[in-house]
Formats: C-alpha cells, structure tokens, sequence
C-alpha cells in the first residue's frame, strides 16, 4: 500500500528549506560552474572539444614546445589520464608530439598549423561566453572570485 502525502496548495508553493546546500562552497561552487560551463553551449560545441582538450590546447598556444609531464601538472591531471586527451588531440590533427632535442626521452608538445587557428577561436568564444555569464560582475569582483578560488585549490 502506498503512503499518501498532503501536498496542499500551501505545502507546495512554501521556498524550500536549502539551509544546509547553502552553507557549502562547494554547492555554490557546482551552481557557478553549470552557470559558466561553456561547454553545453552551441557555440562552443562547435568545435568538439571536451574541457580537458580545450585546456591542453589553450596551455600549448601559451607555452609551445612543452613537456607532456608540465602539461599534465599545468592543467591538473595525472600522466595516465592526459594520455587519451592527447591521443584525441594528435588524431584530429591538432597538436603534434615530437622527441625534446635536449632531452631525447622527454617528448614535447606544440600546436599544428590546423590546431592554432581553432585553438584561437575556441577561446574567443570561451573568453565571450564568460564575459556573457559574469556580466553582473565588475572587474574588481571578477578578480577577487578568481582570488578566492584559487586559494581553494592552489596548495
């Protein structure tokens, strides 16, 4: 037998008690990042690129000819795991791997002629969709959340 519950009119349309979800960061923190997340908007999936590849791609148009191992560390993944971004990557076309010329065992990684062009545009519109989303913010603010944030997770 089922319970039956009184969902009045009351009952019903009463604000829900988020007390305890509100009094964490970290909830706050997944409701901005939805709110941010360029990545389930049109624009930006035109491009095809998961966050992890956006953010390797970004790190090497700022930093060609970079070790595997200081792309893992500058975007926060382990060796293993950056490994199939990487194969995605080098299997679109877009960056190439090549052996370290000081270093024969250290394999760098750069850009190709196809992946700087859409690395550029995928950032515009990263940089406009963010614009767009934290528009209610002004720079001093802006700044101080990426502050407050990074002292979160930068050890």
């Amino acid at each position: 037998m089922k319970a039956k519950f009184d969902l009045s009119e009351d009952q019903n349309e009463a604000e829900l008690n988020q007390n305890m979800m509100a009094s964490l960061v970290g909830y706050h923190c997944r409701r901005a990042s939805a709110a941010l997340d360029p990545f389930s908007h049109p624009r930006m999936a035109a491009f095809h690129l998961r966050p992890g590849d956006f953010a390797v791609l970004s790190l090497l148009r700022a930093n060609p000819d970079v070790s595997q191992k200081r792309v893992a560390e500058g975007i926060g993944v382990s060796a293993p795991n950056l490994a199939p971004i990487l194969d995605r990557l080098e299997s679109r076309g877009l960056i190439a791997r090549e052996r370290s010329l000081s270093d024969k065992r250290v394999q760098t990684l750069s850009l190709t002629v196809d992946g700087l062009p859409l690395c550029r545009e995928a950032e515009k519109t990263a940089a406009a969709l963010e614009s767009e989303a934290t528009a209610m913010l002004n720079g001093a603010e802006r700044r101080q959340l990426i502050a407050l944030l990074q002292k979160v997770y930068v050890k």
